[in-house]
């Protein structure tokens, strides 16, 4: 790394990065701001526990010991740090996005949906950290309940790209629940593929709600970009925006890994009039304007900077 820098930023935590950050640090004696993502978080720490004791004896301990300052994207995160025992400054910064001109809805795409289906999306890693087995059981759990003129408006997409295996295992399970895979009315969950780039633009475009339903997040960027879309949203406490909780731009979900499942709000999302949904997720398109542009972010971020140097 170069030494004619004045800062150094480190994003990563159990790479080669990190100690590359470290080394830099001890070789210059200049500041070093670390950003966890999440990593610090305890479901987080739980996972792969050996290997991440390991990396905290070689250089992971001493790399946290010597941050100048650490961004936290959220305040859950800076007090999963402080658990940690770090008592050095931290600056709560979310991350950011662009929001586009559009709303989904105003050109929605068809891609895969057939006419009369409403879609459900999920959209990111396909881990058992986002918590799909709980949302797969749940909408078996709905299909059931539900009569077959009100669940025939709806498809979940899970669209990602796979991680682990996990996307078989899934496909398993909805296979054992008795769930049609496959798009619009052939199926009652499509698995879509990973998504980028103008194809993520086009599936989000085609959502007419998003889920995320999972046990550990630092702030989720897929859940920014579906309320810049104007998507209402359903999610766990554990993504760390209650912010859209209060602003009602979301509905609260609890997955099961603990037992404490509780889906209500998947259900009252499903139920809930057009008009309500849409207005929900404009609340949430307003939220992403005042908080969590990139001009915001990135405003707020130079501030850090430059007290640091």
């Amino acid at each position: 790394m170069r030494e004619d820098v004045d800062l150094g930023y480190c994003a990563a935590l159990w790479k080669y990065p990190a100690w590359a950050f470290l080394d830099w640090q001890k070789r210059t004696g200049k500041p070093v701001v670390v950003a966890p993502h999440g990593s610090l978080d305890a479901w987080a720490l739980r996972n792969s526990r050996w290997k991440k004791r390991l990396a905290g004896w070689f250089f992971k301990d001493e790399q946290l010991r010597r941050a100048s300052c650490f961004r936290a994207l959220c305040l859950a995160e800076a007090d999963a740090i402080r658990a940690c025992g770090l008592r050095q400054r931290i600056e709560v910064v979310p991350n950011g996005v662009v929001v586009p001109a559009e709303l989904a809805g105003d050109r929605r795409s068809k891609i895969g949906a057939r006419a009369g289906r409403r879609r459900l999306l999920f959209l990111g890693r396909i881990h058992p950290k986002k918590g799909l087995v709980g949302l797969v059981r749940a909408w078996a759990n709905l299909k059931r309940e539900m009569g077959n003129a009100k669940w025939g408006e709806w498809e979940l997409v899970i669209a990602g790209w796979d991680q682990g295996g996990h996307e078989a295992e899934l496909k398993a399970l909805c296979g054992e629940l008795g769930l049609r895979i496959g798009e619009g009315a052939d199926g009652d969950v499509y698995f879509h593929g990973p998504a980028f780039g103008e194809a993520k633009e086009a599936l989000l475009r085609s959502a007419e709600a998003f889920v995320l339903p999972s046990f550990s997040e630092g702030l989720p960027m897929s859940v920014l970009e579906a309320w810049s879309y104007g998507l209402p949203v359903v999610m766990t406490p554990e993504c760390n925006l209650p912010e859209g909780f209060a602003g009602q731009a979301a509905l609260e979900i609890r997955n099961g890994e603990m037992g404490n499942a509780k889906w209500d709000g998947l259900r009252e999302l499903l139920d809930m009039p057009e008009a309500n949904r849409r207005e929900m997720g404009m609340r949430g398109r307003r939220l992403v304007e005042e908080r969590f542009t990139w001009p915001t972010v990135a405003a707020r971020m130079r501030e850090v900077f430059e007290s640091l140097v």
